[in-house]
């Protein structure tokens, strides 16, 4: 039985998103031959899969953390734990304090406040001038950066192949622009939708970097991450946004997966429909647009992105045709005296594959981006039955298999268990047992929580993560423990 809802919200739904995509510290626990590597990867991991309960309780209209404060911003110390905010390090007017990520995370939120008000007048992600809250020294040795759907959170890294993740100024701008989208068009983190969430995040904090380093869009190296690889990983950056792919290859990284136009898009179901690999193609339209266009990347062009971000034809499931002919439109409005600016933005995202020459074709309406179809244990996609209940004899080998898709790391995992020669059988078997099928309730996928797909024999259902019934949830904790 597969579970899966189409109901609409009445507003966007937070954004709960991490700087380092899922599949790449999957591929650093996978590959890593340092023991205390290993443990820190997957630690990240772990974290991440924590932090569910906290981000799911967001909601559309939840508002930032608000610190007490006469300034816009408060960097809290979370001592190497995980509850936030932690301990109150510094605030806006206060002088510096010695501690890297402290400072460095005080003055990279500064820039990316400025940038938003000085430049596209709007004061903190809601717009409200709410001061933000930032946590830094999250966790132990934590593998990365997320805006929670409340505040920004930071981890030190493991010392093996990440730096601290307060040290690029554009990890910092990334996650504050994530902020910025949750209570602006709300773009639903999941397939081409999700990928422009990432891609905005990218273009705005390649603005913050380049306005802070006084650099023009043909002097800029649109290089997102630079310095959070510590110096022995083979890497220039996280991601290329002129040049998707190219940012690394490195043993243990494997090779950059970025694609950079729509004849070489991925369909997957990792990593939320690969919102991290897709967002390549916006984000190398972007860079080919500012450099067409010329000057400074937060004047024409940034200019023409944050209208397409905040003028209401952005919605929630905007996919990129939709995004495209939105910044088409926006560039037409905003510079009507120079034609050359839609023109040229029209002619970056024709070379990422996107946006027929014709007029008929930018005329068209948008097509919303759907979910990447599930791939190993599928269930029936209608929403029926794949088979009741179906218990394997006592005397037979049948296995158990759970695969977790979605949530905050993105990262699948599957796992099979069993149910004739493992210790847990026999509970497994119980818990089968006592499955109601008709006692699952489908409700509207939430951001960053899991879909799960149990099956046993003729037994396959998939459920989204806040429909477990307590057994369901025994048993995928049986089956995924084994791979802690």
């Amino acid at each position: 039985m597969t579970l899966t809802s189409h109901a609409t919200t009445d507003g966007p739904a937070p954004q709960r998103c991490g700087f380092v995509p899922p599949y790449l510290l999957r591929r650093v626990t996978e590959t890593a031959r340092e023991r205390r590597l290993v443990a820190d990867g997957r630690d990240t991991l772990v974290v991440d899969e924590r932090l569910r309960e906290r981000r799911a309780a967001a909601s559309a209209t939840t508002a930032p953390l608000a610190p007490d404060t006469d300034g816009n911003r408060v960097v809290y110390d979370a001592g190497g734990n995980e509850q936030l905010p932690g301990t109150r390090a510094r605030d806006a007017d206060d002088p510096a304090t010695g501690d890297a990520a402290v400072d460095e995370a005080h003055h990279h939120s500064g820039v990316s406040w400025d940038l938003f008000a000085d430049v596209f007048d709007r004061r903190s992600v809601d717009g409200q001038g709410t001061p933000l809250t930032v946590t830094v020294h999250y966790g132990l040795d934590y593998d990365n950066a997320f805006w929670d759907g409340t505040q920004l959170v930071f981890g030190d890294g493991d010392g093996q192949v990440f730096d601290r993740f307060t040290k690029p100024l554009d990890v910092t701008a990334h996650e504050f622009t994530h902020g910025v989208t949750q209570f602006t068009a709300g773009l639903t983190y999941q397939g081409q939708s999700g990928a422009l969430n990432e891609s905005v995040s990218d273009v705005f904090a390649s603005m913050a970097k380049q306005r802070s380093l006084g650099q023009s869009s043909a002097e800029a190296d649109w290089l997102i991450g630079v310095g959070l690889f510590l110096p022995d990983v083979k890497a220039t950056a996280l991601r290329s946004m002129l040049e998707p792919g190219t940012a690394y290859d490195d043993p243990r990284l494997g090779q950059d997966p970025q694609v950079g136009s729509m004849d070489a898009y991925v369909e997957t179901d990792e990593d939320s429909g690969g919102v991290h690999i897709n967002s390549g193609i916006p984000n190398r339209a972007f860079a080919l647009a500012a450099r067409a266009i010329g000057g400074n990347s937060w004047e024409r062009p940034g200019q023409v992105w944050y209208a397409a971000l905040t003028g209401g034809g952005v919605t929630p499931s905007t996919d990129f045709d939709g995004f495209a002919r939105a910044t088409v439109d926006a560039a037409t409005r905003l510079f009507p005296d120079d034609v050359t600016v839609s023109e040229q933005v029209t002619q970056a995202w024709q070379q990422v594959g996107l946006l027929a020459a014709s007029p008929a074709a930018l005329a068209a309406p948008a097509q919303t981006s759907a979910a990447a179809p599930a791939a190993a244990l599928a269930g029936d996609s209608a929403g029926g039955t794949r088979g009741a209940p179906s218990l394997p004899d006592d005397d037979g080998d049948d296995v158990v298999a759970v695969r977790r898709t979605g949530g905050f790391t993105g990262t699948p995992r599957f796992a099979e268990m069993s149910l004739q020669h493992d210790p847990a059988a026999d509970e497994l078997r119980r818990l089968l047992s006592q499955i109601s099928v008709s006692g699952l309730t489908p409700s509207e996928p939430q951001p960053d929580r899991f879909t799960y797909t149990v099956a046993c024999r003729s037994f396959e259902l998939t459920v989204p993560e806040q429909d477990l019934t307590p057994e369901l949830t025994r048993v995928v904790e049986i089956v995924l423990d084994q791979l802690r």
